[in-house]
């Protein structure tokens, strides 16, 4: 049987591409991965998880999710992060891994990851910003822009870096340029790069602003943030609205860039605005993102906590920011990672106070952020007199609060010890409330637990684990075993041949043996590669990480052999009524399956006799 060339890439190319992308250094691109035995766990990227149920295999150099059940080799985990073609995923590879692909395969499309409308809107986005970029680098219209810049400390670097550029105040200069590329602009009023009147008239939506670029965070540019420059155009700043492609509360800015640094350093700094990301950068903090004019939100926590352990906060310095800095430390610490504010001082903003003491300031700013519990319990004494008892004893009862989630009791007890001196407190009874708040907590952790757990249970990415009756495990232990050693999968072909009773292992085992018979090594990698339907190349990971034995004995092949054909030399009236059965049992009309599971009973008293 020969398989098919996938999209007509010589095999070999797509095999060397392959091998030189390790699949732990890829998707460590991605998600924070931890070493457990033989393989590599995280969360997955594919569902949301709090406890790590993606596993690596650096072996067999596959991936599989034990929760939503993905799964696949480094081209699979590619396609799907990043919504990419087959040939768009083995670009990134080949360009990732310094390998080569003549433009004749480049040219070549499986079908797009994209509709041909987002793609135009993509397109239309990437020259748009070079446009703008260009306007402001190299034309009249731009200089007065980059003269702003320039004069807020913005460096010609910085502004190359993260390609800011200029909308001028000209009613239709992108949508003018935009049409001469063959764009229609009618369907871009929607994503926020154009405005309309009437319907019928299109005009830029950002003239007369400085633009800062915002990319989705497979670097794909999907929306702007724009500052203007004269005091005449309103609002200051106006951000593209939401789309299909751009949602404030998903995306973080400079994310795309940073994240190769946070991954390193298992840290990321969180800004509120984008000057202060870049101000940053120029700074040398090479981890940092923002959100943008909106709030943090769980999804964003999510989307950190799948990358990193600790999260710093640096907001503005007056009261709003403090009071932002609060309630994201919270949310940050409340997921389950480490939260640090650092404090801007004299209520100015990261921007500012970059531009004011430099560089090596602003890093120790950083550096020296404080925890969560110090940061709070500092915070929250704004809203109390602590020169009357009544305040002075909420304040206590707050701060016991904040103080019991600490899990350390090295670190309880360094905050209990300033209680207990601030407030000529008696040490047992703060250790006593501190017992009672961690008790109660416990409770309502496993309280949660039990829910989740029956959530998971009843969840359709968690399903209970499937019961294989005595054949369907003989299938698959031997198709596991098949997986990892051609000798094996050769004494089974002359044997039984793709006389297996489940319809996707028949299918399984004929790719299988055509693949050996090219004369390839073992490599699950690589094999699923030449799987077409996703069903069977899920199939095909899941049972290569089945734990096995990594020798099969002669008994063990002769007994699976046996069990399989003795599935299989049943009598087709039997197969029937099993078929059957398993479907009334899955309607739940145990009425039927009773009446079923009579009729094979008497069958099998028959054919006994």
């Amino acid at each position: 049987m020969v398989m098919k060339m996938a999209n007509r890439i010589p095999q070999e190319t797509i095999d060397q591409i392959i091998n030189n992308n390790n699949i732990v250094d890829v998707i460590s691109d991605y998600i924070k991965l931890t070493k457990k035995g033989r393989n590599y766990f995280g969360l997955c990227p594919f569902h949301g998880e709090d406890t790590p149920s993606f596993s690596v295999s650096p072996e067999k150099q596959i991936f599989h999710c034990f929760g939503c059940g993905k799964g696949g080799n480094v081209t699979s985990f590619i396609m799907e992060i990043e919504n990419l073609s087959f040939i768009e995923a083995i670009k990134h590879l080949a360009d990732k891994s310094g390998d080569s692909l003549p433009d004749e395969w480049l040219n070549r499309q499986q079908g797009p990851a994209y509709s041909n409308e987002d793609q135009s809107v993509l397109k239309a986005y990437e020259w748009s910003n070079k446009l703008f970029h260009h306007v402001l680098k190299h034309t009249k219209d731009g200089k007065d822009a980059l003269n702003y810049l320039k004069n807020r400390g913005f460096s010609e670097e910085a502004i190359e870096h993260f390609q800011i550029g200029y909308s001028p105040r000209k009613d239709q200069f992108l949508s003018t340029f935009l049409k001469g590329k063959g764009f229609e602009v009618e369907n871009l009023v929607q994503y926020g790069l154009l405005s309309s009147r009437d319907g019928n008239t299109f005009f830029d939506r950002f003239q007369g602003r400085v633009i800062f670029p915002i990319h989705n965070h497979q670097g794909k540019i999907i929306g702007y943030g724009g500052r203007s420059i004269q005091d005449d155009i309103q609002p200051k700043y106006l951000n593209s609205p939401e789309s299909k492609f751009f949602h404030k509360g998903k995306i973080l800015y400079n994310f795309h860039q940073a994240r190769r640094h946070f991954q390193k350093l298992n840290q990321v700094v969180l800004f509120e605005g984008y000057a202060d990301v870049i101000k940053a950068y120029q700074a040398g903090v090479y981890h940092a993102v923002a959100t943008m004019g909106t709030s943090l939100s769980d999804t964003h926590v999510k989307i950190l906590k799948q990358y990193v352990d600790e999260v710093i906060i640096c907001f503005d310095g007056d009261s709003p920011g403090k009071e932002a800095s609060y309630k994201s430390a919270k949310l940050v610490n409340d997921a389950g990672m480490n939260a640090r504010v650092a404090n801007v001082p004299n209520e100015m903003d990261p921007d500012e106070y970059f531009e004011k003491h430099g560089s090596e300031a602003f890093q120790k700013l950083i550096q020296s952020a404080e925890s969560y519990v110090a940061f709070s319990l500092q915070y929250i004494k704004k809203n109390y007199n602590l020169n009357t008892d009544h305040d002075r004893v909420q304040y206590v009862e707050k701060a016991l609060d904040i103080i019991a989630t600490v899990n350390q009791a090295v670190e309880r007890d360094f905050y209990l010890n300033e209680l207990e001196e601030t407030f000529k407190l008696d040490r047992s009874t703060l250790l006593q409330e501190i017992d009672s708040r961690r008790r109660i907590m416990r409770r309502s952790k496993d309280n949660d637990n039990h829910v989740k757990k029956k959530s998971f249970e009843h969840n359709n990415w968690n399903k209970p684990q499937k019961l294989f009756s005595a054949y369907q495990n003989a299938e698959r232990h031997l198709i596991a075993h098949m997986l990892q050693d051609p000798y094996i999968a050769d004494r089974v072909q002359n044997r039984l041949g793709a006389s297996f009773n489940l319809e996707d292992h028949q299918v399984l085992v004929t790719y299988l043996y055509a693949y050996y018979e090219e004369g390839n090594e073992p490599n699950v990698s690589r094999f699923v590669e030449r799987l077409n339907d996703g069903s069977i190349k899920q199939l095909a990971v899941e049972l290569a990480l089945m734990p096995i034995n990594d020798e099969l004995s002669e008994q063990e092949l002769d007994d699976y052999i046996h069990v399989i054909k003795k599935e299989s030399d049943s009598s087709p009236e039997l197969r029937t009524l099993k078929q059957m059965l398993k479907q009334a049992e899955k309607e739940n009309d145990h009425q039927s399956a009773a009446r079923i599971g009579m009729k094979i009973i008497e069958l099998k008293k028959k054919n006994m006799t």
